[in-house]
């Protein structure tokens, strides 16, 4: 896979982009057809038609809504015919994506987070298609995102997003809430945002790193009878947190069901 065909460059594909860019891929190695995006990269072309396309590009990345594949697909056929395509389409499967780019040589879903502009993603990848050398290639190049991963039961696929692709999102709100709550006891507004930012920063930081998992770190934070462990009494009660984080992921994976159903 020589040269990539960004098409949709909003948050998660510039996100992708810089990424790959900050990670050392040449530039040339990527264009994007975007009609409303302001700019690109140096060196990265950037189209505002698919018409004015070289035909350059021996792969092509989906980056714009799920609900708009209906409306774009027939007019990228010429754009797909022969190439790798990979989708970001939330809830967009594999058997849709052939259905809508019938010419492609291989239908690859992708579903990274926003930290591809660090280098700090999972990157789950699904496919259809792809020969040995092919997905090698493929692994690779996502893999400069941070992590990929190769998912080989795509009925887990709306699952998995809800927790690696929309994931972040649920992180952030805890920030949030984190700093939130300490500002409803009395703490200042940028103070509290701030320790808050710096203790999950921490956190994360030392549990990747740990030789033991979230919960045996939680219980070495909380002293018997001490003030983490009153805290973390109220988060375990019924198992509330988890209850909570479940929903959330339930409701987050059927919006993909939906978004593949079309509603």
């Amino acid at each position: 896979m020589n040269h990539l065909l960004i098409i949709g460059c909003g948050n998660m594909g510039g996100a992708m982009l810089a990424g790959w860019l900050a990670a050392g891929e040449p530039p040339a190695r990527f264009s994007v057809l975007d009609p409303a995006l302001p700019d690109a990269p140096d060196g990265v072309a950037l189209y505002r038609n698919a018409a004015d396309l070289p035909g350059a590009h021996d792969a092509v990345l989906l980056g714009f809504k799920p609900q708009q594949l209906g409306a774009l697909g027939p007019g990228l056929q010429d754009v797909t015919a022969g190439r790798t395509v990979f989708s970001l389409l939330a809830g967009i499967t594999l058997a849709q994506l052939a259905a809508a780019f019938p010419q492609a040589a291989a239908h690859v879903r992708v579903m990274p987070n926003l930290a591809a502009r660090i280098n700090k993603s999972p990157v789950i990848l699904s496919h259809t298609g792809l020969a040995e050398a092919p997905r090698a290639a493929v692994f690779a190049l996502f893999d400069t995102l941070g992590s990929a991963v190769w998912l080989d039961d795509e009925t887990q696929f709306d699952l998995v997003t809800a927790l690696a692709g929309s994931g972040p999102g649920f992180v952030y709100r805890f920030i949030d809430a984190l700093a939130g709550a300490a500002v409803d006891l009395g703490l200042e507004e940028s103070t509290a945002a701030s320790l808050a930012l710096a203790t999950v920063e921490g956190a994360a930081a030392l549990a990747a790193n740990a030789d033991v998992g979230p919960a045996t770190l939680a219980d070495r934070v909380a002293s018997p009878g001490g003030m983490t462990r009153e805290g973390l009494n109220v988060l375990d009660e019924g198992r509330a947190l988890r209850r909570l984080l479940t929903d959330t992921l339930r409701a987050t994976a059927e919006k993909g069901a939906a978004l593949s159903r079309g509603s």
